[in-house]
């Protein structure tokens, strides 16, 4: 049998969120949340709009439950610890949102929000991260509009005088392009223009995409699979427009791509306010957790198998390179592929 941990962390009322040390429950209070009594009661939240990493569950996977990687491993804790969990639904823009703490997050709605990338800059500033449950998995990327298959800039550009349009509320966030070196010339980015999406969705990529491909922005500063995992498929509930976004390799593709020079480390299981003190509880388990066989079904379900920290149930030899991963001067695929090598000289 396996041993769970108990975990003992006392706690009084502070700031709605915020963990503090005497006698009382185990975890950040909430407004109106009952505390745990005996062990910790972990509230976390997703979006369900970024799979394999957050999204609407249906049958026979789920009953319309939120589902994803982070809900999964979340659960996954109570395997090896002595923990409640409860996921729910929360907008992105509640977590995170243009550069500052969501207001959600603020008020204490959840303790934490699943599955986001532990950044420099301005989210360092304001929140705190658990331990990753992937490596550093997300790299960022440059897409640009097509035009008779050639890419409207190239990766030997270095955006100066270009205005590139920001993903409002995710990774990697706009102040972050600057600390990336572009992979084709091997010098950092500079003299561009962040400039925010020209329509609302209510879907922050596809409103950074809508404003690239109507010629209001010359770039999209977004994750290196975005383009990858917005594919629609059979199965998915898709809140973006699946035609637009099948454009890929055809309308539009990245110029750069395998830029981690914006992340601190890979996808985590929560961020929280700053000083809340729920990594110290969630990373004692999560460091159980990711030794588990649980943890390896858990990557083969949602196939990301090469981005997950290996154990010993995993194979030999799953260290694979994803094309997005890889630098741009490192490609051999084409911009009909999607993914826009360095321009020969």
């Amino acid at each position: 049998m396996r041993a769970v941990q108990t975990i003992s962390a006392a706690v009084t009322l502070l700031a709605p969120g915020v963990l503090a040390s005497s006698c009382g429950p185990k975890e950040p209070p909430l407004p109106g949340v009952m505390g745990g009594k005996d062990k910790p009661h972990i509230i976390l939240g997703q979006d369900i709009d970024w799979p394999p990493y957050a999204y609407l569950g249906v049958p026979p996977e789920s009953d319309f439950d939120v589902a994803g990687i982070g809900h999964d491993i979340a659960h996954g804790l109570k395997e090896v610890c002595d923990i409640d969990i409860t996921t729910g639904e929360i907008r992105w823009a509640d977590c995170w949102d243009n550069g500052a703490i969501g207001a959600g997050l603020a008020a204490g709605e959840v303790h934490g929000c699943m599955t986001y990338t532990h950044t420099h800059g301005a989210r360092t500033r304001w929140m705190e991260f658990s331990d990753g449950i992937l490596s550093n998995n997300k790299p960022a990327g440059l897409l640009v509009r097509l035009e008779n298959g050639q890419p409207t800039i190239t990766g030997a550009s270095d955006l100066n005088g270009k205005k590139v349009v920001d993903v409002i509320g995710w990774a990697p966030t706009a102040d972050t392009l600057a600390l990336v070196e572009n992979k084709c010339s091997k010098s950092r980015f500079t003299g561009f223009t962040i400039v925010a999406p020209t329509v609302s969705t209510g879907n922050a990529n596809q409103d950074a995409l809508t404003t690239l491909m109507n010629g209001d922005a010359d770039a999209m500063w977004v994750y290196a699979d975005q383009a990858k995992n917005y594919q629609c498929t059979d199965g998915m509930t898709p809140n973006w427009d699946c035609t637009m976004w099948a454009g890929f390799g055809t309308t539009f593709a990245y110029i750069q791509t395998g830029l981690f020079g914006h992340a601190k480390g890979g996808t985590t299981l929560a961020m929280s306010k700053k000083g809340s003190g729920l990594a110290s509880i969630l990373n004692p388990c999560l460091a159980k957790f990711k030794e588990t066989k649980s943890y390896y079904d858990i990557c083969v379900k949602h196939d990301v198998v090469s981005s997950c920290f290996q154990n010993s149930h995993f194979p030999a030899g799953d260290n694979t390179t994803l094309v997005y991963e890889m630098p741009t001067d490192q490609l051999t695929t084409t911009c009909a592929q999607g993914y826009c090598p360095c321009p020969t000289v």
